[in-house]
């Protein structure tokens, strides 16, 4: 583990949270062994916690025409574009599990236009780049190329929304100085041993 902080900002004790926060925090520990930082360091002001987990959760873990898998996807590749080391190794690792490919994440944060994904997918991680990057010059052009590879109308908006929403997290990270959990790192890049 690194002797690094956390954040440049001061990370509360867990027992002085609000109960509500102390309790989806041990959760995550619970289900995941460890704490992911960036619960801790969002923890500093809890009401700005409560809003951010629940868009997140909102976005990302609700039945959709984007699978969990895909919607990482996006996570991984506009984090890169936005130099978010944080996003691009956690979310990394869920999209290594999501995806059951160990090499799918590396290929994605290096050139997306490359990897190993569908030209569907392709088109996805174009527009959400675009959203991230330019999205004054999101036009018909891109949401008739999009519903050519089967988006609908709402699964362009959920493609926009997650690129978004992250761009808000790279740069709430970025200013932060939030450091990525060590773990993360190995997660989903080799099989799991048989007990």
């Amino acid at each position: 583990m690194s002797e690094k902080p956390i954040s440049r900002f001061p990370i509360p004790d867990i027992n002085a949270l609000p109960e509500d926060i102390k309790t989806v925090i041990l959760e995550v520990q619970e289900k995941s062994g460890f704490i992911p930082n960036v619960f801790l360091a969002l923890a500093h002001r809890p009401d700005e916690f409560r809003a951010f987990f629940a868009y997140h959760d909102a976005l990302m873990e609700k039945e959709s025409g984007l699978t969990k898998g895909e919607r990482e996807m996006i996570v991984v590749a506009t984090s890169s574009a936005n130099q978010c080391i944080y996003c691009v190794v956690a979310h990394g690792a869920i999209l290594r599990i999501r995806e059951k490919n160990p090499l799918i994440a590396d290929q994605i944060a290096a050139n997306y236009r490359k990897a190993d994904i569908t030209p569907r997918q392709k088109a996805m991680l174009d527009f959400a780049i675009k959203v991230s990057q330019q999205a004054y010059e999101v036009d018909d052009a891109d949401y008739e190329l999009l519903r050519g590879h089967g988006f609908s109308d709402e699964d362009i908006w959920d493609i926009g929304a997650v690129s978004a929403f992250f761009g808000l997290s790279n740069r709430m990270v970025n200013l932060t100085s939030m450091r990525t959990n060590d773990e993360f790192y190995l997660l989903g890049r080799l099989p799991k041993e048989k007990k």
